[in-house]
């Protein structure tokens, strides 16, 4: 797979229906330094945004995956087991999202705790102190990494599901 060809059809796609790289990323709710990137050959689409690229130029993915026109068309069955595949990579990081929201539930409880221990008379007592302390410090690393990782990942999701809606 040649990522250069690639992006150079991408471009020429993009620039037969005279659109700039900027409308692109708007309808497909990415920046327009990610279709720089695609056209450039630096990077590659998600495979749900190539369906949707096949789809919005009106090519067929195999078209786009060898950076050239052919004359067959994708067959429908073709297009649902790419769709599904998509729906399986997309299913590992809805997972992943919901093991960090669980992350960040836990963060909450356990800076409910510390703050509960060192707001009472409970604090005076130096092992619970130390817990609080050790507790506090671990909530504030867990709800800091939860929020990382739900931010990069939530944004994926929502886009994903945006695209699908568009479809429907």
């Amino acid at each position: 797979m040649d990522q250069q060809k690639i992006g150079k059809f991408l471009k020429s796609l993009r620039k037969g229906k005279g659109l700039t790289q900027e409308q692109l990323a708007e309808y497909f709710c990415v920046s327009s330094r990610t279709i720089s990137r695609w056209e450039n050959g630096n990077n590659m689409p998600d495979v749900d945004i190539l369906i949707e690229l096949a789809d919005f130029y009106d090519v067929d993915i195999r078209e786009l995956i060898d950076g050239e026109r052919k004359n067959v068309n994708m067959d429908k069955e073709t297009k649902e087991t790419v769709l599904k595949t998509a729906e399986y990579m997309n299913m590992g990081t809805k997972q992943y999202t919901k093991r960090v929201h669980l992350l960040l539930l836990a963060g909450g409880i356990l800076w409910f705790v510390a703050s509960l221990i060192s707001h009472t008379e409970l604090n005076n007592n130096a092992v619970l102190n130390a817990v609080s302390n050790f507790a506090e410090g671990d909530a504030i690393g867990m709800i800091l990494c939860g929020f990382v990782f739900t931010c990069r990942y939530g944004q994926k999701i929502r886009a994903f599901k945006q695209r699908l809606h568009k479809r429907l």
